[in-house]
């Protein structure tokens, strides 16, 4: 939906204000004020006919004159205006003075016109009403402006001048029992430690007073299209109410309104700073229907998107993001998958320098009970926190050794297929007769079986790993190691490690052309896998460039989407039989 280019009225609503709101929490309603008239009123009246009626009335027997009572309305007229001026401050007192003052020449008439003396106690009862009425408006007076600054320091940070959590939960609280629209953005500013550390505390809190500055006056402009208040939480962590907006869209661009203001370089004591934050954020009542949910959920947001680190850094909370609960469905979903055999497979391509097919790495893909595919980076984690990731192996080893060990026999191609096996898979006293099983049930040649481990598995047990490792050569399959040095990366270990194949990371690729120091580090690793006896495949090849340097630098195979995505079991067979 297009973005609202302007808006009629301006920001009305500053940070002084939603301060200055919280402050008025204890309100009078005017029907109160209209019965104290009312009452008022009728207790004058019945004063005007009982004070000069001679007449009697009986209590128990005894005759008592009826302008005795006088003295009770009295007293409840001025309770009256008591009333007023405590109740209604500034309003009811300016009441009670008119009142009052208009009474005066009516007295006043009665006495030294009328000659009706009994009206002098009434004069003398005004006086004192008024001086008690001055006395107690004006001690309001002070003592409510002592409350306002208390009140103030309790909702103002005293660093930034800003609202701080406390006054942005209380206008909160009250948008939500009004039912309005918004969302609660949390801000946490990067790395922002490292000035602490570097430049010393004065220097931060300056840092952070200039961000509050910038963000107060985006907040009383117009600029952002939508109705923002920004309040400090503590530390370096930012509160962004944002109001009046037509859809998620204009929720993004007002944040990133407030990004690209932060990011404006930024000078203290003749130094530059260039600020970043990770922007989290959930909405009333979309994603929840209470302030403290919506503040559990906008955090967990900025947290994840803080974790990811990459170059987005805004993000809307999902439910997804919920970790606990998150895992318990997956895992849900894990075993209906492994119970259904819903677990399945893609076969990536690897080649050599040449764009010669050695062979395919197997990749774990699975489906949930609906036919949606589940990400492998969702469920594979979570397979391997609930233990039952050898079972997915397991399952992935089947399905891939049938098709291979099919194609092996109807094309007579000398191809590689590469099996992933986590730790627990591999320590498990059964492994090699799965192996086994795979070989012998699918009549694949050893030769052409290759069982990919991570350099992790030296970490659990050495000595066991390596009996396994050597049990697995034995039988004739080549063993690869993955993700090299990202791992352990112990060279130690690796010259003990029989290994055929040395894979290097994605994230070494990523960066081997934009460095000179990248490029030799990723030949050094080549060089090194190749001294110790291992051919050397390059994970992550996305583009031509990449495959010229791997090819300068004497690198045997490459994986990657350049030359092979991961395919489906029918488009890997066809991709093998047009050999």
């Amino acid at each position: 939906m297009k973005r609202r280019e302007a808006m009629d009225k301006k920001n009305d609503q500053s940070m002084e204000d939603v301060m200055n709101g919280l402050n008025d929490r204890l309100k009078f309603s005017w029907v109160t004020y209209v019965l104290l008239f009312v009452l008022y009123f009728v207790t004058t009246i019945f004063l005007t006919i009982v004070s000069d009626n001679n007449s009697t009335f009986n209590v128990f027997g005894n005759p008592i004159p009826l302008r005795t009572l006088a003295g009770v309305f009295s007293s409840l007229s001025n309770i009256c205006i008591i009333f007023w001026v405590l109740f209604y401050k500034k309003t009811g007192f300016i009441t009670s003075m008119i009142i009052l003052g208009i009474q005066f020449p009516l007295l006043l008439r009665k006495i030294f016109v009328l000659h009706v003396y009994s009206s002098i106690p009434g004069v003398f009862t005004n006086i004192f009403t008024i001086v008690a009425a001055i006395i107690i408006y004006y001690n309001d007076v002070r003592l409510s402006k002592y409350q306002q600054g208390i009140r103030k320091q309790a909702v103002t940070d005293r660093l930034t001048g800003l609202p701080n959590r406390f006054a942005c939960y209380e206008m909160m609280e009250e948008l939500t029992k009004k039912k309005e629209e918004f969302a609660l953005v949390m801000i946490d500013l990067n790395n922002f430690r490292e000035i602490n550390d570097s430049m010393g505390f004065n220097v931060g809190n300056e840092v952070l007073k200039a961000v509050a500055e910038r963000w107060r006056k985006l907040a009383n402009s117009s600029e952002t299209g939508t109705r923002d208040i920004v309040a400090r939480q503590s530390g370096d962590e930012f509160i962004l109410v944002v109001r009046e907006y037509l859809d998620d869209s204009d929720v993004l661009q007002t944040i990133r309104c407030y990004e690209r203001v932060l990011e404006e370089k930024l000078t203290i004591d003749e130094c530059d700073y260039y600020l970043a934050a990770s922007f989290g954020y959930a909405e009333f009542p979309l994603d929840a229907d209470n302030v403290e949910t919506l503040f559990t959920y906008a955090n967990t947001a900025m947290y994840e998107i803080k974790k990811i680190n990459g170059s987005n850094h805004i993000m809307h909370f999902t439910k997804e993001l919920l970790r606990e609960e998150h895992t318990l469905e997956m895992e849900r979903k894990l075993r209906a998958a492994l119970e259904n055999s819903t677990i399945y497979f893609n076969l990536q391509p690897q080649y050599n320098m040449d764009h010669k097919l050695r062979g395919f790495e197997a990749l774990a893909r699975m489906r949930d009970e609906s036919g949606q595919i589940v990400s492998p980076g969702e469920f594979i984690p979570v397979a391997e926190k609930i233990g039952i990731i050898d079972k997915v192996d397991s399952m992935v080893f089947v399905k891939s050794a049938e098709l291979f060990g099919r194609l092996l026999k109807e094309t007579g191609a000398d191809i590689t297929l590469s099996l992933n096996a986590s730790v627990k898979h591999l320590m498990k006293s059964d492994f090699m007769d799965e192996l086994k099983g795979l070989l012998d049930t699918y009549e694949i040649p050893a030769g052409n079986l290759e069982v990919e481990i991570t350099e992790s598995i030296m970490l659990d047990s050495a000595d066991k790993a390596l009996a396994c490792i050597n049990r697995i050569k034995e039988m004739g399959i080549k063993i690869a190691i993955d993700d090299f040095g990202t791992g352990y990366s112990s060279l130690s270990y690796l010259s003990k490690v029989p290994a055929d194949l040395l894979k290097i990371d994605k994230s070494f690729i990523d960066e081997m052309n934009k460095s000179d120091a990248s490029k030799k580090y990723v030949a050094a690793i080549v060089s090194m896998g190749q001294i110790m006896n291992m051919e050397v495949i390059s994970e992550g090849v996305e583009d031509d460039s990449q495959i010229e340097t791997l090819r300068e630098i004497g690198c045997d195979y490459i994986q990657g989407f350049i030359w092979g995505r991961p395919l489906p079991a029918e488009e890997a067979e066809k991709l093998v039989k047009g050999l």
